[in-house]
């Protein structure tokens, strides 16, 4: 991470979950974070707090991903910070277990607009930034999709699933974009992992129910997934673009 200014790592949702151990590795590994977070202030306030506890430097930014002006500034707050190289894409929704027959169009619209839409406009903004063509120094950007979109989510959130299919589509294709300006795009799949996102979608005890079923006897944890993630964005990954980890216990 050479260069006049320090690196720069986007985060979204950063305050709670993957988004908040990706937060804490990427400090611990040299970049300044700049996490977005929708609604919990304290949250987000103590993974800025443990960032510069140790050292590092971090900005907290409240903003939702699915609303251009707030991603315009949590990207103008990372700028303040340094030189923007990195993006993880994390910040998603799920809803209530529902069938299709069931779904609304205004649940259907905060999916897709957060998941999808959010991912686009966060992206935009970092390949304006990162790419060579504009000036930038190159970077990598890393998509959290999910297992659902192999899966399919029948039953409980075939929206969620078809939002994350959207996104691996999106990580093949805007690799192949940018691949030639400086900038690596991957994506990561998790499986059954121990975050608070089950309980937003009204399952607090999907972990519980559903850990030991899975292949390995257990839900992942936040910091495996983080791990991953901040793989790709290093050099041992160099080569790597278009490519989606699989991190799902062998669901």
């Amino acid at each position: 991470m050479s260069g006049q200014s320090p690196s720069v790592a986007v985060v979204t949702g950063g305050s709670r979950g993957i988004g908040r151990a990706v937060s804490l590795l990427l400090a611990e590994r040299g970049y300044a974070v700049a996490l977005s977070y929708v609604s919990d202030d304290a949250a987000a306030r103590a993974v800025v707090e443990a960032i510069t506890g140790r050292g590092g430097t971090a900005v907290a930014v409240r903003g939702d991903v699915g609303v251009e002006a707030d991603v315009v500034a949590l990207f103008e707050a990372a700028d303040r910070l340094g030189t923007v190289t990195a993006l993880i894409n994390n910040a998603g929704v799920v809803d209530v277990a529902a069938r299709v027959t069931e779904m609304s169009a205004a649940r259907l619209q905060r999916m897709m607009t957060t998941n999808v839409v959010g991912s686009f406009l966060c992206a935009r903004e970092a390949v304006r930034r990162m790419s060579t063509g504009h000036g930038g120094r190159g970077g990598g950007i890393v998509n959290v999709s999910s297992a659902a979109a192999r899966l399919g989510g029948p039953g409980q959130y075939v929206d969620y699933a078809a939002s994350k299919g959207a996104i691996d589509t999106f990580t093949r294709g805007l690799a192949r974009e940018v691949a030639g300006e400086g900038i690596r795009v991957n994506a990561v799949s998790p499986g059954i992992i121990d975050t608070e996102i089950h309980a937003s979608g009204g399952q607090p005890d999907r972990v519980a129910r559903m850990g030991p079923d899975q292949p390995m006897g257990r839900a992942g944890t936040a910091e495996e997934v983080a791990a991953p993630i901040v793989w790709l964005l290093s050099d041992e990954a160099a080569y790597m673009t278009g490519a989606n980890l699989d991190i799902s216990g062998g669901r």
